[in-house]
């Protein structure tokens, strides 16, 4: 498990000095032989794997309203002990969201340590962030215990506020919206 999530981290080119750093405490925490996946619900170790996706249609994004973090984030879940990080995104596209993805996924366009909050605050995500594309026509039959919505935004109209902390990073690194430095 460790040489396949090391591998994930490796495919990615660094955006910016903040990504530079997350990734190289990532691969330093894999390189710890520290247990990678969560063992037990909310913070059990209290620094586990994720696998965010971010699902795309042109130009926009599907984001969820996320019950237990209190922020529009990308959809995503907890990787599973032996479970390659992409086959948590397969999984969780169809838990999630009721979709099954349209082409193989590809090697994680980003990657982030944070700090949790909301309801569960306070434990580290190192996420893996993917890119799914898909027809925003298409139906989504979310999970209501997980999230209060879900939402197709336009890239130039995603919310500033209450939105997971690296996500405009994120779309300005992928080339969808422009770099407001």
């Amino acid at each position: 498990m460790h040489a396949v999530v090391r591998s994930e981290l490796e495919a990615i080119a660094p955006f910016d000095a903040i990504e530079r750093d997350h990734l190289s405490d990532a691969l330093a925490w894999v390189e710890s032989g520290a247990e990678l996946c969560r063992l037990a619900k909310p913070a059990t170790p209290p620094k586990h794997l994720v696998s965010y996706f971010v699902v795309v249609d042109g130009p926009h994004i599907l984001l969820v309203d996320h019950k237990k973090a209190q922020l529009w984030l990308p959809a995503g879940g907890h990787v599973e002990p032996l479970e390659h990080p992409r086959a948590t995104v397969e999984r969780e596209l169809k838990e999630e969201l009721g979709l099954a993805p349209s082409h193989p996924i590809g090697p994680p366009a980003m990657v982030t340590c944070t700090t949790t909050v909301g309801l569960t605050a306070g434990h580290t995500d190192v996420s893996l962030w993917y890119v799914v594309v898909a027809d925003r026509e298409q139906p989504i039959a979310f999970d209501a215990a997980e999230f209060n919505a879900v939402r197709w935004f336009p890239v130039d109209a995603v919310p500033r506020e209450r939105v997971e902390p690296h996500l405009h990073r994120f779309l300005v690194k992928a080339g969808l919206v422009p770099s407001s430095r």
